[in-house]
């Protein structure tokens, strides 16, 4: 019994240790990346207006920074509202990692609304992707207030934050039994675009991975399993496996068009390449953007060739939907 529970705690020790080295190299990055010259030029102009709260709780969790480009006294017009919810596993990272996000979508003309949820595994599920339809609903009652049009919203995120914008198009154009899920279906939220990079979109059955993949390295395995593990370990649920609903299920709403990218090297490519198919087979749009050699969440490298191809390919495809109205 003594040793069990000794192993019991090592091993949550070796895992808790993994994430925070992990966790701590992709902020150096991210901070790293502010000095890079190609970022001096993509933060220049672009007006952030930290910390707004986005519930009542006082936690920093929740709540949004607005990205823009202030606009000049002759344009009184709305700009288009996207919302980004950053990835991490559902247990790192947070807004401010993502910078490089919203400041590309806002030089875009975009007013963007990003995110901080509460992360797993202090928050496990259902908190995040609650936490990120308040977030939705908080933008839709005040995105005029920060010159953004609430009538014209696109979604985007990247790894969980895939998940978490996927699990928002799963409420707004399926009816879920999931009271935070009704409320959110009763607002009709009016999705121009959708944008779900690298996206894990589906929390149950990590080992699907490695029955597709048996070379997966170990180590690779394990950290996948920790991910959904730790946010979600009771079976399917709808809004922890969105992509499994566009799937099964009839939408009652056509869902929104979609692009999305991964790399040929993102152990979870599979995910994505399965939502092409899926929202084919609902009557949706979803093109899939693949790019060789690239690895998870690679266009946050946004000064690398393929980070740069994958950025163009989004841009262009949210331009093609502006411009066909």
């Amino acid at each position: 019994m003594i040793k069990r529970t000794a192993r019991r705690v090592a091993d949550v020790a070796r895992r808790d240790g993994v994430g925070l080295v992990i966790d701590t190299a992709l902020r150096s990055l991210s901070s790293a990346g502010k000095l890079h010259p190609a970022a001096r030029r993509l933060r220049r102009g672009v007006e952030v207006i930290r910390d707004i709260p986005y519930t009542d709780s006082g936690l920093r969790a929740h709540t949004l920074d607005v990205h823009r480009v202030p606009a000049d006294g002759a344009d009184g017009e709305p700009r288009p509202t996207l919302i980004y919810v950053h990835g991490g596993g559902f247990r790192i990272l947070s807004k401010d990692t993502h910078w490089m996000m919203a400041a590309t979508f806002a030089r875009q003309g975009y007013v963007v609304f990003s995110i901080n949820y509460r992360l797993a595994p202090g928050h496990p599920f259902p908190a995040a992707v609650h936490d990120t339809f308040d977030a939705v609903r908080w933008v839709a009652d005040h995105a005029h207030a920060y010159g953004a049009d609430p009538g014209d919203v696109t979604l985007a995120g990247e790894s969980a934050g895939a998940n978490l914008i996927c699990g928002v198009i799963a409420a707004t154009c399926y009816p879920l039994d999931d009271p935070h899920a009704q409320a959110l279906h009763g607002r009709a939220l009016p999705i121009t675009a959708a944008l779900p990079a690298c996206g894990l979109l589906q929390v149950s059955d990590p080992d699907r991975f490695r029955r597709r993949k048996p070379d997966l390295p170990p180590w690779l395995h394990a950290r996948i399993d920790v991910v959904c593990r730790e946010y979600h370990d009771a079976g399917h649920h709808p809004l922890a496996d969105p992509l499994v609903v566009f799937e099964e299920a009839e939408p009652v709403r056509p869902l929104p068009p979609m692009l999305a990218i991964c790399g040929t090297r993102d152990p979870i490519l599979d995910d994505t390449r399965r939502l092409g198919a899926a929202v084919q087979q609902a009557g949706g749009r979803c093109e899939i953007s693949i790019h060789p050699g690239a690895v998870h969440a690679f266009h946050a490298v946004f000064w690398q060739p393929p980070a740069r191809d994958a950025w163009r390919a989004q841009l262009d495809f949210l331009a093609g939907i502006r411009a066909a109205g």
